[in-house]
């Protein structure tokens, strides 16, 4: 796939200067045939300091009323660091809620070494990564309790919800597990799930080389270009075993996010009577058809 081909949409959304944006929308109820989730409701992407006025028009006419930013206070002061920070983006009519998965406890020396070296190891140690960020976002003294929020939100009494956007930096881990959590207690079988997850490649292809050149200077990375490359990539095989270790541990993921205490069961019961609704022709995402757009090595399963 070209580096200016059009990106599929749906489930992609142009919106200039901010990179990966797309509606998690589309996508069919394994257990309920005819079913599916709404559209127009959950935005993710990466960070949208680049996004352009027309951008910024163009997220305004979607009707977003929350931005749920992810990042934490150290990960700002780390990008000064690097001279990679611009000014938050905010826009009329929308609220940013600053929500970070990670603690300032989380940004040790040793706690970052760890999640790089995973992050470098294969899709077993993403794996192991994004329980962290589970296990992080849900830690008692997380005040933010980012996820929650993001899930109470969804499953208020309004409606359909007004539309949100989540993102983190890249829109791809952190982001990414939210999404997936969102999906699987939706009911979208995890294969749809991964897949879902995979097309980060495609949405950050563009941005590939840039960060990059970036983990490279990090000491974990620093002579490690083969594992600064596995890092920045969203193999499907990385959603897949962080799923499998899910229900291997818990059963399944409600019971996980029962067991966290990220939601209660009327919590669930609510996300689903609001994002489940019957499919329509146009509503539904060809994601099968998507998934012949990725790389075979992101499509794996294993």
């Amino acid at each position: 796939m070209g580096a200016t081909t059009p990106l599929p949409s749906p489930p992609f959304i142009e919106i200039p200067g901010l990179p990966n944006f797309r509606d998690l929308g589309g996508y069919p109820i394994a257990s309920q045939p005819g079913k599916l989730v709404r559209r127009g409701v959950v935005f993710r992407s990466a960070e949208p300091s680049r996004t352009t006025d027309e951008g910024v028009s163009r997220l305004r006419r979607l009707g977003i009323t929350h931005v749920y930013d992810l990042r934490s206070e150290q990960e700002f002061e780390r990008g000064n660091k690097y001279g990679l920070n611009r000014p938050v983006k905010e826009w009329e009519g929308a609220r940013r809620v600053f929500a970070p998965v990670f603690r300032h406890e989380d940004y040790s020396p040793e706690a970052v070494a760890l999640r790089f070296k995973n992050y470098g190891s294969g899709p077993e140690g993403f794996a192991q990564v994004y329980m962290s960020m589970l296990t992080a976002a849900t830690a008692p003294l997380n005040e933010s309790r980012p996820y929650h929020q993001i899930i109470t939100h969804l499953a208020g009494e309004t409606s359909p919800p007004t539309p949100l956007l989540v993102h983190c930096t890249a829109g791809k881990d952190r982001t990414g597990v939210i999404c997936a959590l969102i999906l699987s207690l939706c009911g979208v079988d995890d294969d749809i799930v991964a897949h879902e997850y995979s097309l980060t490649d495609l949405g950050l292809k563009e941005r590939h080389q840039e960060i990059i050149a970036h983990l490279v200077q990090e000491p974990a990375f620093k002579d490690d270009p083969d594992g600064a490359r596995r890092m920045v990539l969203a193999k499907k095989a990385n959603m897949v075993q962080m799923l499998a270790w899910i229900k291997k541990t818990y059963g399944s993921v409600e019971k996980c996010v029962l067991d966290l205490g990220l939601v209660t069961p009327e919590t669930v019961e609510n996300l689903r009577r609001n994002l489940i609704i019957d499919v329509q022709s146009a509503e539904e995402v060809d994601w099968r058809e998507h998934a012949c757009l990725l790389p075979e090595e992101t499509t794996r399963a294993s």
